[in-house]
Formats: C-alpha cells, structure tokens, sequence
C-alpha cells in the first residue's frame, strides 16, 4: 500500500535505478518518466562551473522537462556531481576512462552533490542540496583492473566509476555524508517538503 496521497500519480524525472529504489522502499508509488534533455547543452547554456550549481540546475530543468509532459501532477529531478577538488567528472564512457577516474581518485577525498528539485505545471515548488565527501583507498593499477573485471558494465553508468550500494564500496576508507545522498537523492528533506504539502500519510 503507498503513503502517496495526491490526487494525481508521483512522477520520477530518472531512469536511476538507486532513485527508484530509494521512493519505493519508502513506501511510494509513483511512476518513472526519464527527462530527455541534453545535460551538457544544459549546463554549457547556463554557463556553470560550480558543481553545487550545476547539480541544482539540472535537477531543475529534468523536472521542468518532464513536468511539461505531466499537468497537473508533482515531478521530482535529481542529479549528482562528483568534485574532486576542481575537476568535475562524468559518467566515464568506457572501460579505459574508468580506469582513469578511479586511478585519478584513488588516495583522495572527492565530494558528491546530491540536488533534488519538486516542481508542478512547470513551477519549482522545492529544491535542495545536499554534500557528501568519501575517501577512496590507495589502489594498485591490478586492484583497479580487478574491480572493473567484476563490476563489468555497471560502471559505465554512475559518476566516478562505482556504486556504493554494490561492489564499488570496496573501493573506500571513510565515508562522511548521508546515505541518500550518496546514492544521489536526499531524500530526507524530499520527504519532509512532501508530507508538508499534505502529500504523505506518514
């Protein structure tokens, strides 16, 4: 049984899968609509460099995209960054730019910001950051050429090469954040601007 209680369906702008698990295991229902924006183009047009600020922009403007699709109902974007120092990463493109990213983050501390944004009939009505900083291991070039054999595929689709949720968290020393937002969507002030809004029977 959900806890949703608006008059229209609960709609998720990503095809994230973390995401989607995350609002299911809080008991809602909702349905997952990926935004089809070009997030680069995205992010070249406004000009960003802030990784904070690209991070809200985005979440923004997936939730405005797909909103525009969905009258009348509530949309949630999300999107991450991962900072290391002033080098912002991507989703690496293959396996050889995984190697590179992890090689690059091994012995350091990098950042995760975690944006989440409400919006409906194209009005952002919520929008919040949250910052999580992990410290990746000392890592041997085998080590790294041992974790991609397993992880496979996966790390294609994640920033930073890795999934804390699986096997990406033999990766790390310290962690210091919250766990929602390491796995890009802060969930706990999503859920209190919800049950705000009289949307949730909790």
């Amino acid at each position: 049984m959900s806890i949703w209680r608006g008059e229209n369906p609960l709609v998720l702008a990503s095809q994230s899968r973390a995401r989607q698990m995350l609002l299911g295991n809080a008991g809602l229902s909702f349905e997952a609509l990926p935004a089809d924006i070009d997030e680069r183009g995205v992010v070249a047009s406004a000009k960003l460099s802030d990784p904070i600020a690209i991070a809200r922009h985005l979440a923004r403007e997936k939730a405005i995209h797909v909103s525009q699709q969905r009258a009348g109902q509530f949309v949630i974007g999300a999107d991450q960054t991962l900072a290391l120092g002033s080098r912002q990463f991507n989703k690496p493109a293959g396996r050889a730019q995984a190697a590179e990213q992890l090689a690059a983050l091994a012995g350091k501390t990098h950042e995760l910001h975690s944006a989440v944004c409400v919006v409906s009939d194209s009005k952002v009505l919520f929008d919040h950051v949250s910052s999580a900083r992990l410290t990746v291991r000392s890592l041997t070039a085998s080590q790294i050429d041992a974790y991609l054999d397993v992880a496979g595929d996966k790390v294609t689709t994640s920033v930073g090469a890795y999934q804390l949720e699986g096997l990406g968290i033999h990766l790390f020393e310290r962690i210091e954040g919250d766990h929602f937002t390491i796995l890009g969507l802060p969930l706990l002030p999503l859920l209190d601007f919800l049950r705000g809004r009289g949307l949730l029977a909790i």
